[in-house]
């Protein structure tokens, strides 16, 4: 079958893909079903790797021989919300407009998985010698969360895969180092009294002003600090507060204020230690809180940590995806955050390399153009191609 062939299906799978909102806060069991039943029709089995709560699921297959120095294709089923953003079409319709398919996910990264699924008939009728896994996780977009228990099950019990390549948009260009990410949650709690005795109470969001303060001025400091030799845009740590909700009246003191907030480090930076200071001040500010009202309190606790991509120069991962992509460009690396970290800690040789640009992803009106997945389909080709091939 050709790249042409391959990418019309590819395309056919995409809109059924993006017809399932798989939205973070939401179950994404419909849409690994429907993976599960379009596998299970190619004679291809899967196998789960839920969550503790059976709500949502990780997903593995092996289109091939069961025999080490196979490929992972990896990539997250979850998607950010669209609530407030202004799109033009249906975010949960695939809506091609010119030389581009609109719609939530198209880019990030469901188009990587459309194009994973539509080369499974081309690899099995090549008569594969050597496998192709797919990894499909749940929870990327809200810390990583998933893959970890899926990466552990491949490690201790699949046929050792010689390299993973994680699907995230790059335009379809090989990228080797992305930036890990720490996100944490603070909860700050007062003691509510009208907010013209404050002799009587303590605001939660006053106290939770102080520290956001300290992490403001933190952010400041690593961006003055950034190596101007790092390969990052932005090149130094970013620390960002996303989230912040607190207070009940604008006439009482707050009982309680939360706020998340999150770092990401490039290379050997360890985020505990970024943070000692700020960790510090916290462990403070509950004393102080606690010693006027018992109740009253700091409480930081860390959601989610992955670990950044390191580059592996002449990785097999690299020289892999960097083949089937013709790409002869520079090293290159992202300040995003992906799941590969993760499969390189856990020792596998990871690459990034998917259809679309990251300057789309999480934008209303997400985009990937049409030229991106016929590069993708070309990959996929190539790749049937490789899995007919010995060693």
């Amino acid at each position: 079958m050709s790249a042409e062939q391959l990418g019309d299906r590819a395309l056919d799978i995409l809109g059924r893909l993006i017809a399932f909102d798989t939205t973070s806060r939401l179950s994404n069991l419909a849409l690994i079903e429907w993976v599960e039943a379009y596998l299970a029709d190619l004679g291809v089995a899967s196998r789960r790797v839920p969550n503790a709560e059976g709500t949502k699921s990780n997903l593995l297959a092996t289109i091939g021989p069961a025999l080490p120095g196979g490929v992972v294709l990896s990539g997250h089923t979850d998607v950010v919300p669209v609530d407030g953003q202004p799109w033009t079409s249906d975010p949960f319709a695939l809506t091609p407009r010119g030389d581009r398919l609109y719609g939530r996910g198209t880019c990030d990264m469901k188009g990587f998985l459309a194009l994973a699924l539509a080369a499974a008939p081309d690899i099995l009728a090549a008569q594969p010698k050597r496998p192709v896994h797919l990894a499909f996780s749940y929870d990327e977009e809200v810390g990583c969360i998933g893959a970890p228990a899926m990466i552990e099950v491949i490690a201790r019990e699949l046929p050792r895969p010689a390299l993973v390549v994680v699907g995230e948009p790059t335009n379809m260009e090989a990228v080797t180092g992305h930036k890990g990410i720490s996100t944490f949650i603070v909860t700050v709690s007062g003691k509510e009294a009208h907010s013209s005795q404050t002799q009587l109470g303590a605001s939660a969001v006053m106290a939770a002003v102080q520290l956001m303060g300290s992490l403001s001025r933190l952010a400041e400091r690593l961006e003055r600090e950034a190596d101007p030799a790092s390969p990052f845009t932005p090149k130094g740590a970013t620390l960002t507060i996303g989230q912040v909700n607190g207070g009940t009246a604008v006439n009482i003191l707050a009982r309680e204020c939360v706020f998340v907030f999150d770092l990401r480090c490039a290379g050997a930076m360890d985020p505990e230690a970024v943070l000692r200071d700020f960790f510090a001040e916290a462990q403070a500010l509950d004393a102080t809180l606690k010693a006027r009202f018992p109740e009253a309190g700091v409480r930081v606790e860390r959601r989610s940590h992955t670990p950044g991509l390191n580059p592996e120069p002449g990785g097999v991962a690299e020289t892999f995806a960097r083949r089937l992509a013709g790409d002869n460009g520079p090293p290159r690396a992202v300040a995003f955050a992906a799941e590969a970290g993760q499969f390189q800690q856990a020792g596998f040789s990871t690459v990034i390399c998917g259809p679309g640009s990251i300057d789309q992803a999480h934008q209303p009106d997400e985009f990937v153009e049409v030229s991106q997945m016929q590069r993708g389909a070309a990959f996929m080709s190539r790749l049937a191609e490789w899995a007919a091939t010995a060693e």
